[in-house]
């Protein structure tokens, strides 16, 4: 495994990371328990320490089985969660001052430990100041909650007010073949020593190759967020993944580990990349040594929407 430093801090993360959202049961498909928890330890087993989850996730599910995991590994971790949505019915954006203690500490409970690494404002809440949040978060971190404070889903004028207002080493945004949107963002975080840490560098599945339209299992959601597995969207992303089969098939890798490395090839970049079995995520963490030429990565554009 390959490791960078997050932000401007010491302490170093792998270059891919594992993602946990699957492992909340409520979006992806079925996962049990057993399954979960062997995927973590076996990111943990080849070298992946940092480790993505949210409250969100199947409603503190993910948190709940990433903290068994971790028992007796928490050394081994660089352990992110999230904060600011929030179950009442449906979930909702909250990232009012009052609040945040009392939603860190659900989570500190869930995952069992006193403090996390990396603590990320998973979305903006138009309805709270910004600056209203970071006050209180530094308040929180201060008091040993936290280590270091990231954000995500941030576009580059809420990342430019949150960096002018706190001490934030990292954006967590979509980032893909097919989601190039935080490319803009690259240029501020290299002059900021901000790590990009892109979530769905597998476009929810579509870059494995596995998948030519929608998921069949009943309980898979995952169409509700990624645009990918349905037109007007399907074309292009079919197009990617045909261009992605045919490169890996001449490097002698798989369609999702040149996809992923891809995502790396650029830098201050870490590629999240979510599994829900061992094998996957044993086959994500060999992206990381993987380094594309420039021509492979030039014949790997997303290709325009028909």
């Amino acid at each position: 495994m390959i490791y960078q430093k997050l932000g401007e801090t010491g302490c170093k993360v792998s270059r891919v990371g594992l993602g946990t959202w699957a492992m909340g049961g409520d979006f992806w498909g079925s996962v049990t328990e057993q399954q979960a928890i062997a995927t973590v330890r076996s990111a943990l087993d080849r070298g992946i320490n940092l480790v993505d989850t949210a409250p969100a996730y199947g409603k503190g599910r993910a948190e709940r089985l990433v903290g068994r995991a971790i028992q007796g590994r928490r050394d081994e971790v660089v352990l992110a969660t999230k904060i600011g949505l929030v179950w009442e019915g449906g979930m909702r954006h909250c990232l009012a001052p009052e609040t945040l203690a009392g939603q860190l500490e659900a989570s500190l409970m869930r995952l069992q430990v006193e403090t996390v690494d990396l603590l990320q404002i998973h979305w903006p809440d138009p309805q709270t100041p910004l600056e209203d949040t970071l006050t209180e978060l530094e308040r929180l971190q201060r008091a040993g909650k936290f280590r270091y404070l990231g954000v995500s889903n941030f576009d580059l004028p809420l990342l430019q007010e949150a960096l002018s207002k706190g001490s934030v080493v990292s954006v967590q945004n979509e980032y893909s073949l097919l989601c190039r949107a935080p490319e803009a963002l690259m240029p501020l975080c290299e002059r900021e020593g901000v790590t990009l840490m892109g979530y769905g560098s597998l476009a929810g599945g579509m870059l494995t190759g596995k998948y030519r339209g929608m998921p069949e299992e009943r309980y898979d959601r995952r169409v509700k967020f990624y645009p990918y597995f349905k037109q007007p969207h399907l074309g292009r992303a079919l197009r990617t993944v045909e261009a992605l089969e045919k490169a890996a098939r001449e490097r002698g890798v798989l369609p999702a580990q040149m996809a992923i490395a891809w995502t790396l090839a650029h830098q201050h970049t870490v590629a999240l990349a979510g599994a829900k079995t061992p094998e996957q995520v044993r086959s994500n963490a060999k992206a990381a040594e993987l380094t594309l030429s420039a021509a492979e990565m030039d014949g790997l554009i997303s290709f325009p929407d028909e």
